[in-house]
């Protein structure tokens, strides 16, 4: 006799290709950059006084007010965009274990951001330890962006793509 359906109450699931390793160990990398990219965020705000003073060695011509205008932009600003930078850690490693090809995208675009400004801020006026510690940060994104653009790497985000887009 012909059924037309399984027998069972239970659809069969859907072939999911599993995470590979590389995947799995660009999404660590993420997690330590966002990790890195908080203690950096404490780092500056511990480094207070010294950006004040590489500010002033810097731009000896500007008045207390101007000085005291200008630390407090560059550590408000250090810190909203550190803000931003972890949410995007965890949203683009959270994407990239869910195979989300845009998130591996993302992150390449994003890394070659930061690999401006990371060469740029080095001629910064800020504390010695936050331009060391910038490099750290960097290296996790290095890291994440060869671990996500390798064969196993691709060959899960064209699988998980075609998937999502039946």
């Amino acid at each position: 006799m012909y059924q037309p359906y399984p027998t069972s109450s239970q659809m069969p699931e859907l072939g999911r290709p599993s995470v590979p390793a590389q995947v799995k160990y660009a999404v660590t990398a993420m997690y330590v950059g966002a990790a890195a990219t908080v203690a950096g965020i404490v780092i500056e705000i511990l480094t207070v006084n010294a950006t004040k003073t590489a500010i002033e060695k810097k731009s000896p011509h500007l008045t207390a007010s101007q000085l005291n205008s200008t630390e407090h932009a560059l550590i408000i600003g250090s810190i909203v965009s550190g803000l931003i930078a972890v949410v995007a850690w965890l949203v683009i490693a959270r994407a990239c274990k869910s195979g989300q090809n845009w998130a591996r995208i993302t992150g390449a675009v994003l890394f070659g951001l930061a690999t401006i400004d990371t060469i740029g801020s080095a001629i910064s006026p800020v504390a010695g330890l936050v331009k060391a510690w910038w490099p750290v940060i960097w290296l996790a994104g290095l890291v994440a962006v060869i671990f996500l653009w390798q064969r196993p790497s691709t060959d899960f985000f064209k699988g998980a793509f075609r998937e999502d887009n039946r």
